[in-house]
């Protein structure tokens, strides 16, 4: 082998070696599900133990078909447990169809459009002095601010979510899972 050829074959076993460090990061599993960022934000959802009721929302008010389009999507996704601290009876009677209209209003204060990720958030967030303000698709203002090295989302109403769970690619947007359910 010649000095060159062997300088080359070291080269590429290096790049070889080091492939999967350079490999991009995998999404993080959401409810115990892998999240694939070739699937769209309900086809993900959807997997998630966490989100079932989400997903049943988002079915009841109609909005399947949009936030499986092509975006892109942010969405501040509220966990199973985030519904079940709303009052007593509170899902339940949103997703009945004489609610639809306050169902959606609900949701789509949850949707910012285009992509943001956590960095971006971050980046807002320290340019607007500590808080950076989101306009929803919903219409209303959602702020977002840090607390400690996490983001936290204040809602109209001033109720407080933050994010649990940052940067959950898909390949209409991003997922950022969150503690409480937000209202405009």
């Amino acid at each position: 082998m010649t000095k060159f050829n062997l300088r080359g074959a070291i080269a590429a076993a290096a790049l070889l070696a080091a492939g999967p460090a350079l490999a991009a990061p995998k999404n993080p599993m959401v409810g115990g599900a892998a999240m694939y960022p070739t699937k769209t934000i309900v086809e993900n959802t959807a997997q998630s133990k966490d989100h079932t009721t989400l997903v049943t929302a988002v079915k009841a008010a109609g909005l399947a078909e949009t936030l499986s389009g092509p975006g892109p999507f942010t969405v501040f996704a509220p966990t199973n447990a985030a519904f079940a601290k709303l009052p007593a009876g509170t899902v339940d009677t949103l997703v009945k169809p004489e609610n639809k209209a306050q169902l959606t209003n609900i949701l789509t204060y949850h949707v910012v459009s285009g992509t943001m990720t956590s960095k971006d958030l971050a980046k807002a967030i320290k340019a607007g002095n500590g808080k950076a303000t989101l306009t929803t698709v919903q219409g209303e203002p959602l702020t977002a601010s840090m607390m400690g090295n996490r983001i936290m989302l204040t809602d109209a109403k001033g109720g407080m979510s933050h994010v649990t769970v940052a940067d959950v690619k898909q390949s209409n947007g991003v997922i950022h899972v969150v503690d409480g359910v937000l209202m405009p």
